[in-house]
């Protein structure tokens, strides 16, 4: 299937969606892969996950790259040869990439409800607490918004003992506004965040900036 969505946030990022429905074979001779790709492909023992690695190296050419612009530092965070910076994200049927002129996350999850089992790991109990007083369906959708947004900050912090409980909060946000914000407060330095989020069917697709002012 061809580009599922884009969204352009600002004049300078741009976020691309793809769904990813082709077989593997059929992605691997659309894609040129550089040597270290190639070998992480193979290493690769999902094939879903290798769908999903190929996925992301469509959404590059739609962006206007290749697999040879793109390259990973030692944390394993992505990084393209121009500077600008990208962010990356998969899950199951659906890859994502923003690329942008200012530090970005992304993050895309499905929605379920097994995420309320593991919220006490990433929600303290006073909000915990409150967010049970919702339905079963907005909790989980809620729950998968706050869980992305942590993610997409860490993508744009990567700093090794940062918790997603004890020092990222996200602030309360109603659903249909589809934004919020989040505050990191880790080794006596606050940053916040500008938090936007989709739902594409059952999946959740976060995105964060650095507040700036």
């Amino acid at each position: 299937m061809p580009l599922y969505k884009t969204i352009m946030p600002s004049g300078t990022t741009s976020l691309y969606v793809w769904h990813i429905t082709e077989p593997f074979s059929a992605l691997e001779e659309q894609v040129t892969l550089n040597p270290i790709s190639l070998q992480r492909l193979h290493r690769m023992k999902s094939q879903m996950h290798q769908r999903a690695f190929l996925s992301v190296r469509k959404l590059l050419a739609v962006a206007g790259y290749t697999d040879f612009d793109l390259f990973y530092d030692a944390t394993g965070k992505p990084h393209l040869k121009d500077t600008k910076y990208i962010s990356i994200t998969h899950s199951h049927e659906f890859a994502a990439i923003i690329v942008s002129d200012q530090a970005v996350g992304i993050d895309i999850e499905l929605q379920r409800e097994k995420i309320i089992r593991i919220a006490h790991k990433f929600v303290d109990t006073e909000e915990l607490s409150r967010l049970k007083s919702f339905s079963m369906d907005d909790f989980v959708r809620i729950l998968t918004v706050k869980w992305g947004a942590k993610e997409a900050i860490f993508k744009i912090c990567n700093e090794k003992g940062i918790s997603f409980k004890n020092h990222i909060r996200v602030s309360s946000f109603e659903l249909s506004h589809k934004k919020t914000t989040a505050i990191l407060d880790f080794n006596a330095k606050q940053q916040v965040f500008n938090i936007c989020f989709e739902e594409l069917n059952n999946f959740t697709l976060v995105y964060a900036f650095e507040k700036n002012g």
